[in-house]
C-alpha cells in the first residue's frame, strides 16, 4: 500500500505549516508509522523560500521535543496532484489553495488532493483557524503548537491505517 501524502499550508511557510509538519512527523515517529505517510509543508507566498522555520517557532517546538526540519517553499499547481490531502491553516490559505485548484495544473488532469482546514480535525479546540503568531509574542507560538497537536492528533486518528 502506498503512503498517504499530506501537505500543510500557511502563508509564508515559516511558522504554522512547518510546525504542523513537525508535529505530525513527531506523532508518526511516536507511533512507528513513518513509512505510512509522506509529509511536507508549503506557503501560499514566496517571501521566505529557502529559509528555515521562524526562530521563535523553532524554539517553542524544541521545548516540546519536536523538530522542524523543513525549508520554506511556495505551493505550486503540481502539488495538487502529488498530495492526497492539503491542510490549510486559515481561511485565506484555504481560498488561495482552492483558487490554485480551480486554475488547475497544466498537463496533469489526474487526481486532485482533498483541500481542507486542519482545524476540521481538532478534538478539543473549537477554533476555525490556526492564528498566525508571526507578529505577536511568545505565547502565540505556544498556542499554535497546542492547537496543532490537537488537530494533528485528530488527523492521525482519522487517517491511521487499520
Amino acid at each position: 500500500m502506498s503512503p498517504q501524502r499530506l501537505l500543510f499550508v500557511c502563508l509564508g511557510n515559516i511558522c504554522r505549516s512547518p510546525a504542523a509538519e513537525g508535529v505530525f512527523l513527531h506523532l508518526l515517529a511516536h507511533e512507528g508509522l513513518e513509512d505510512q505517510f509522506v509529509v511536507d509543508s508549503a506557503g501560499t507566498g514566496s517571501w521566505h523560500v529557502g529559509k528555515p522555520a521562524d526562530r521563535r517557532m523553532l524554539a517553542a517546538a524544541e521545548r516540546r521535543g519536536i523538530a522542524l526540519p523543513s525549508r520554506a517553499r511556495q505551493i505550486e499547481a503540481a502539488d495538487l496532484g502529488r498530495f492526497d490531502r492539503i491542510l490549510t491553516m486559515d481561511n485565506d490559505n484555504l481560498a488561495a489553495v482552492e483558487a490554485l485548484a480551480r486554475r488547475g495544473a497544466p498537463g496533469s488532469p489526474g487526481q486532485q488532493a482533498l483541500i481542507e482546514p486542519i482545524t476540521r480535525h481538532c478534538r478539543q479546540f473549537g477554533l476555525q483557524e490556526v492564528p498566525d503568531p508571526y507578529y505577536g509574542g511568545e505565547d502565540g507560538f505556544e498556542q499554535v503548537l497546542d492547537l496543532l497537536e490537537d488537530a494533528c492528533g485528530g488527523l492521525l486518528e482519522h487517517l491511521r491505517p487499520h
